[in-house]
């Protein structure tokens, strides 16, 4: 059984006993949706298609988040291999006065159970009692009864602090805390403060458990498209690629810069022109005449997709200097069987120039940026064993040690 906990502009799911996780909530009224993620682990070898089903996602979305190559044959039907570590995008939206994604549904298969979706096939990020809650009627009030083929709600946690960190444009992640974490290697892990996690999740020092579901800033490029646009309020987080206007277009966000950045995809798929008028310049192009007076810049963006159409935007300046070369955020392959080592290099921080620092090895899985996808060190779960029972198991093992102790003093002082 979970308690709401309310303090300040966020929930926390506190268990009892005391070590029974926590997930981070954020109360809200009438809030337009956002755009979020969930940190997600695979509990086994899955395809692409998959992993993007279990969460309403877009295969090819789910790819680019996580800046993946999107150019083989039927990358789509590749494989995903097991314990490997994703960003997935999901769509955050208020419902019943908290943040949830309101999008993502499960269809139960021979032997499932709430407990079981919930630590296992979603590695944690939701309860199997949230999962209950959430459907009432399709559940009963026996679980072990859940038939093949139910149709679930899994209202997974999400937040969106209308999209800043300290007024800094961010999308948040949600993310199951691991054995190994720390709130000092969470935030260098992510390029966030020791600060920022315990203000949005409330917590005092070093107060997550593994198995808790903890909110996390990630630095993100919005975009400035008008209102009318259906891509109006994109924002891509930091290492990311995010694809629009039916496939025609991806934007990403770095290595070098926090501007939101915009070309034609690598889809084979009918798209509208993308050269802006009046020049033979085409979406994402740039140009730079040096003159006495300073450095003449032109460009060709992306303007947001308007019924069905691409709009680009035509841009002159004169800057004191010609601009570097750009570099492209790099798009990496999909790997095939996890590393021999399951842990992953951290985020390679940006330095001045705009080259990557060296990768160092974390504690925790971590997306990177020299690495398509992270693994942890262990599965996030255990098989059919909910993230609170776990929490429980974990606090009570602790306890093994001084009961002990207690039992070998009683018995010496008998003898």
């Amino acid at each position: 059984m979970f308690h709401l906990l309310v303090i300040g502009t966020a929930v926390l799911f506190a268990g009892i006993p005391l070590g029974v996780s926590k997930s981070t909530i954020e109360p809200c009224s009438s809030a337009a949706p956002c755009s979020a993620l969930v940190g997600y682990t695979l509990y086994t070898d899955l395809k692409v298609s998959e992993v993007a089903a279990l969460f309403n996602a877009d295969p090819i979305a789910l790819l680019l988040t996580n800046a993946i190559d999107i150019s083989p044959p039927g990358v789509e039907n590749l494989i995903l291999p097991k314990d490997a570590f994703l960003k997935v995008p999901v769509t955050c939206s208020c419902i019943d006065g908290i943040f949830k994604s309101g999008s993502v549904k499960y269809t139960s298969r021979l032997s499932d159970t709430p407990d079981y979706i919930a630590a296992t096939v979603y590695s944690g990020l939701v309860s199997g009692d949230q999962i209950k809650e959430g459907n009432p009627r399709a559940i009963g009030s026996d679980p072990s009864t859940l038939g093949v083929g139910t149709e679930l709600w899994i209202p997974l946690p999400c937040t969106c602090f209308n999209g800043t960190d300290n007024n800094i444009p961010a999308i948040f992640m949600s993310y199951v805390v691991q054995e190994t974490d720390s709130l000092p290697t969470i935030a260098g892990n992510y390029s966030t403060t020791v600060n920022d996690l315990t203000t949005y999740n409330n917590l005092g020092t070093n107060e997550t458990e593994a198995g808790d579901v903890i909110a996390i800033p990630l630095p993100a490029c919005p975009s400035n498209f008008p209102r009318y646009a259906s891509d109006f309020a994109l924002s891509v987080p930091s290492g990311s690629y995010s694809i629009t206007a039916g496939r025609c277009v991806q934007c990403s966000c770095g290595p070098d810069s926090r501007n939101l950045r915009c070309m034609p995809a690598s889809m084979e798929v009918s798209c509208t022109s993308m050269q802006c008028r009046n020049s033979n310049l085409m979406l994402g192009n740039v140009t730079a005449q040096q003159t006495p007076g300073g450095c003449n810049v032109t460009s060709c963006s992306y303007g947001g997709y308007v019924n069905n159409t691409i709009v680009t935007v035509l841009s002159s300046s004169l800057q004191p200097r010609c601009p570097g070369t750009q570099r492209l955020l790099p798009l990496l392959p999909l790997p095939s069987e996890a590393p021999k080592s399951s842990i992953s290099p951290s985020p390679a921080p940006l330095v001045a120039g705009g080259a990557p620092e060296a990768a160092t090895i974390p504690s925790s899985p971590t997306p990177s940026s020299t690495s398509a996808i992270a693994f942890p060190p262990t599965a996030s779960s255990p098989s059919g064993i909910s993230s609170s029972a776990r929490s429980l198991q974990a606090h009570l093992s602790r306890l093994q040690i001084p009961l002990l102790f207690g039992l070998l003093v009683k018995r010496v002082i008998s003898l």
